[in-house]
Order: structure tokens, then sequence, then C-alpha cells
């Protein structure tokens, strides 16, 4: 039977390259990591391993649906493009919002912006509530966001994983880890969650929710006060002396973090052991002091010395987009709602009020905080279309839902941000029913806009159009190729592309740090899981979820409760779990409203300090038994 390959292009930092056996029929059977891939190395995440139990779905998308009842495709796309038409003539294009996620990272995903854009410009969202805080840091710190290579982590003799779930959001970094302990290389684990990783990390910190700024400022007190700081560090650092003076201002930094003095110092000597890498997840950012807390982080990789070094640096991010052209499209729109606050941003919305949303690569009813209020949102809205493969909250909005492709039927370019390389994902799979490419979706409504050569050439036109030279899709037919721009060791020579050349120290305190009460005591922590992807779950989990709590909680293993915040209550089971810490109220993120397990119903719609994050885990909330 044959095999064919392709790439992963959901949201998730490894793009890996899928192996696909076909049988006779044409049907999927079997899914394998490539391993001739120099990250994915012949194994997949559970969410990708399982993803055939999605793309045979019985509820698969498979026609074009107006007001629930199946169409053509001609008709449907005249009734679209009628409306765009029709709002754009009676109240200007930002009457229309076109929201676009990461639903799916192909890189041509982009030329939708390019459409609107060229057709309006339309409303956008602005932020991004993933990773928009910490890149937002990073960018200010150092002039870019941007990670050494992996491989750098072979002259590392101390690595710090902080706030980073590897096993969850990163597995492709567990061989490199489990290598470094091997030669001696000292791992350390600081997380609010005492995850797998504490298994790997002989010395593992728990830290208390939202604690990261203060035992960032911790750390950095103690690499002071006892002379582990880098002599040379006020050379290369800009507010040096302010960012010290700050570090001083208080005393009870170990007490915020709600560790011991002992765990303090321990971390500070493992962590001046250098050359010492330190490896941030995307999760401490998703709080009010997000920004500030990765801020911390690259000022403490900053003074310790181990920026722009072999086996140092600081990684959150990689930079996905550097192998791609897409200059052409100008950024233009016509308004920036917070995705964060979308929801309310929609309703508040006049000159004009928004009448139209168009949805690409997304499910924000279900993903954005304050679910309840989006999807009001979207049902205020005259007119919505959603281009997905599955029903979701967000299509149950939708007069319109149009068919595509699943990334075993798809085909892009795909750039990680977990690695410093480059994919192409191919088709493996002819697609169910009418089923259609979007840009053959996007191409047929600009001819039906006036904007007929706007999007004119096949998908491997532009592929090729979109990849910067020295990289040719010929190479990537072949498979994953090494971002040529790349740096092996990032800001080597400590060269830094700010204003100044130098690291932007932090040297303002932050806005208070959410904490619970004693109304609800508890903040809520809904995250990632190996069994979904978003709310792109591997197997069925309709019914009251899971909230795990620590047993000092005083409730029952197994109890029916009620998970409650002062936006809405979730019914639930709790499981009890010495893992999880005294103050968090656990349970899987993705979940959606039509099958009740929408943690984001319960979330404040906020934005994080910078970046145009969100708050996703500031909710005060507590449990009740029913």
């Amino acid at each position: 039977m044959p095999v064919k390959r392709t790439a992963c292009t959901r949201d998730c930092p490894d793009a890996c390259s899928i192996l696909v056996t076909v049988d006779d029929d044409g049907r999927a059977i079997k899914l394998k990591g490539d391993p001739d891939d120099p990250v994915t190395k012949g194994f997949l995440c559970e969410r990708t391993s399982r993803f055939l139990y999605r793309q045979y779905a019985s509820d698969r998308l498979t026609r074009p649906l107006l007001d629930g009842q199946p169409v053509s495709w001609e008709r449907s796309l005249d009734v679209a493009a009628e409306n765009l038409l029709k709002i754009r003539s009676e109240s200007g294009p930002a009457a229309i919002l076109h929201y676009r996620s990461g639903g799916s990272l192909g890189l041509l995903r982009n030329l939708s912006d390019y459409l609107f854009e060229s057709f309006g410009p339309v409303s956008v969202k602005r932020g991004d509530i993933c990773s928009g805080a910490g890149e937002a840091a990073q960018e200010l710190d150092f002039g870019l966001c941007d990670s050494h290579d992996l491989t750098d982590l072979e002259h590392s003799r101390t690595i710090v994983i902080w706030g980073k779930n590897v096993h969850t959001s990163g597995p492709h970094l567990l061989p490199l880890l489990l290598r470094a302990r091997e030669r001696g290389c000292r791992l350390v684990g600081i997380d609010v969650l005492r995850t797998r990783l504490a298994e790997l990390c002989p010395e593992f910190v728990q830290v208390r929710p939202g604690g990261d700024f203060a035992l960032a400022m911790a750390l950095a007190r103690v690499l002071f006060e006892t002379g582990r700081a880098d002599p040379e560090a006020a050379g290369y650092c800009d507010h040096f002396q302010a960012y010290r003076e700050l570090v001083f201002s208080r005393t009870d930094w170990t007490a915020e973090a709600g560790v011991s003095p002992e765990q303090v110092e321990s971390l500070a000597r493992a962590y001046t052991d250098g050359p010492s890498a330190l490896l941030v997840g995307w999760g401490l950012t998703r709080r009010a002091n997000g920004m500030a807390s990765v801020r911390a982080l690259d000022a403490l990789a900053a003074i310790s010395g181990n920026l722009g070094v072999a086996g140092g640096g600081i990684s959150y991010y990689f930079r996905r987009r550097a192998s791609f052209d897409i200059g052409f499209i100008p950024g233009r729109s016509a308004r920036g709602l917070s995705e964060a606050r979308l929801g309310h941003e929609i309703l508040a919305a006049q000159d004009p009020p928004i009448r139209m949303i168009w949805v690409t690569a997304g499910n924000p009813v279900s993903m954005l905080p304050d679910s309840q209020v989006t999807r009001e949102a979207f049902h205020k809205s005259e007119f919505n279309v959603v281009v997905d493969t599955h029903p979701t909250d967000t299509t149950d909005c939708a007069r319109l839902v149009l068919p595509t492709l699943t990334l075993l039927e798809d085909e892009d370019l795909v750039g990680a941000y977990g690695n410093h390389w480059v994919r192409s994902s191919s088709p493996t799979l002819a697609p169910p029913g009418e089923a259609r490419h979007e840009l053959w979706i996007w191409q047929q409504l600009a001819s039906r806009l006036g904007l007929s050569d706007l999007l004119e050439g096949s998908v491997r036109d532009w592929k090729r159009r979109i990849l910067r030279p020295p990289l040719t899709l010929e190479a990537l037919d072949q498979g994953p190729q090494p971002r040529p721009d790349a740096p092996r060791v990032l800001f080597e020579g400590r060269r830094f592309p700010t204003a100044s050349g130098k690291v932007n120290l932090i040297h303002q305190m932050p806005g208070p740090t959410p904490r619970p009460d004693q109304e609800f005591p508890l903040q809520l922590l809904a995250v990632s899981t190996p069994r979904s992807q978003s709310s792109q779950w591997s197997v069925d989990h309709d019914g009251p979820p899971l909230v795990s709590l620590h047993p000092s909680c005083g409730l029952q293993d197994g109890l029916k409760a009620r998970l409650e915040s002062r936006r809405g209550w979730l019914d639930v089971r709790v499981r009890l779990d010495e893992s999880i810490h005294p103050e968090v109220a656990f349970m899987p993120k993705g979940g959606m409203l039509r099958r009740g397990n929408c943690a984001n119903q319960l979330i404040a719609a906020r934005e994080s300090d910078g970046g145009g994050g969100a708050a996703f885990y500031d909710e005060p909330v507590r449990v009740v038994a029913r």
C-alpha cells in the first residue's frame, strides 16, 4: 500500500512530517512520524496519532450549508458575495469583520487577509491570545523574538524548563532533553502544575499561580546578593540600575511566588552553573501580567550572562514566518478589535456596527474568553460565514458554512514555532463530498467581488511565490529544509537589534496579579491536553468535564459538583490529584458550549499587559457539591 508524506499544519510548535499509509480504496489506515525528519524522528504526538478519528468522524462537513440546508457552491458563494457587496455599500467595509486564527498554520491562509484587505480593508482582530504577550515582551527587550537552534542545547550545562509542559506542548523536545540528561546536563522544571516534567527533572519547583514574575525577581535578587550576576551585564543592558532597584524593592518575592528561600537559592546555583538555557512555556503569558513575566525572565537571562553564548539563551518562540515573503499583503485594516475581548468589542462597535463576520481557521466562540458574550455577538451579526471541516460552536452561529480540507487533504507551507525547519504539506487523500481548498474558495469569491485577478494561480504557484530564496518548492517536496537565516546562537557577540543595541531591561513594577478570594478561593487553569488541539479533540468528550483539585479541597473524588465563577457555572465531576496546586482548579481547554464543557464561558474577557494576549488563567472560581 502506498505511503505518502505531508506535514501537520495544526497549531503546534513541532510542525511534524507525517507518513500516511493509504489502502487500495484511498482510505488512510495509519499515521506515523517521518523518521527522516530531523525533529519528528519517527513519532507523532497523541493528538495527531489519533487524527484518523477526526478525519472519518460522522459529522464531517462535506457540502455548503445555508441556514442549515445543503446548497451548491455556486449558490453559497453568490449569497456570500451579495452580502459582502451589500454591507460594504450600505455601511462601509468596516462593518465586515474578517477573523483568522490558528486552526491551520499554513502560510497560504494569509491570502484570506489579502482578499479582504483588497476588498475593504475590513475590520480584523487585534492582538494574539496565544503568544502575543510573550512575543511583545521579547521584541521590546531584544528587538526580535526568536530562539537558539534546538541542537544548541547540546552545549548547555543546565536547562531550565519554565512553565512548559513538553509532554503535551512540545513532545519532540523530549529526546533532546533525555540526551542532555544522559550526558550530565542538569534539568530543572518550574510549573504551577506538577506535570510529567517532574519525572524528567531531578529538581522541580511548583510555583504559585501567577507567581512567575515574583520568582524571577527573587532569583535575580539572589544573583545580585551572591555576586553571581554577570559583572559585564551593565555594559550590554539598558536600565540596569533601575532594574536592580526594582529587584531590591521588595523582600517578599519568595513568599509571593509560593516557594521557599532554599528552593530559590538552589535554582540560582543551577541557573548560574552555565551556560544555561531557559525554555519558556506559553501558558505563563496568559495572565494579566503575562508580558511582564516574560520580561522578568528575559532580564534574568541577561544579567546571568546567558545571552549570546552557546548553550544559553531564552527560548519562547521561533520566527516561523521568517522563510516566507508575504510583504505584498500591506496589513491594512479599517479597525482592529481586541481578540481577547472580541465579543464585547463586536457588541460595542458603532459607526458602523459589525454586520457580517467571516471566520477563517478558527472557532472563536469556543476558544475566546467569555464564550457566551462572543456567541451573543455572533448572533447579533446579520450574516456570518465560517469555513471549517467539522461543526463547532462558531458554525452554530453561522448562516453560511463552507466545507474545507483537513490536514491530510490540504496543501500548504508551514514554518514551525518550536524549531527552525520549514515543511511543505501535500494532499494524501481525496476530500470527501464537495470540500474544497480554501484558495479555491477565495478565488471563486474574488471573481464575484470584482477582484478576479487578485488570487490567480494554482496552490503550487502561490507556494513558490511566498517562499523566500534560497528555499525552493522542489527542495521542500523532498523533505523539510532548515530556515536559511536561522541562528545557531541568537544574539551572538551580544548584539541586539534594539535601538540602542542593548537589552532593554524591565524596570517598572507590573500591575497586581489577580488572586483568589474567600468567595472564589481557586484559580481556574484550563490548559492543553495530549488529546486535544485547542477545540479539535481526538476522542469524544460529551458530558460533564473532570475538574482536578488537590485533596486538601475537602471534596470527595468522583463527586458531582458545579464549577462556578462570577461569569457562570458548569456541571463537573471532581477528580482528586496531589499534583495539582492547592490554589488551582484544573480542567482541559478546548471544550465547546454545544457539548457542555466550555471552560471559557467562565472566564472574563481581559487583555494581558501587552501584545493583545488574554488573561485566561486569572479567573477565580469555586467548586460546590451538587
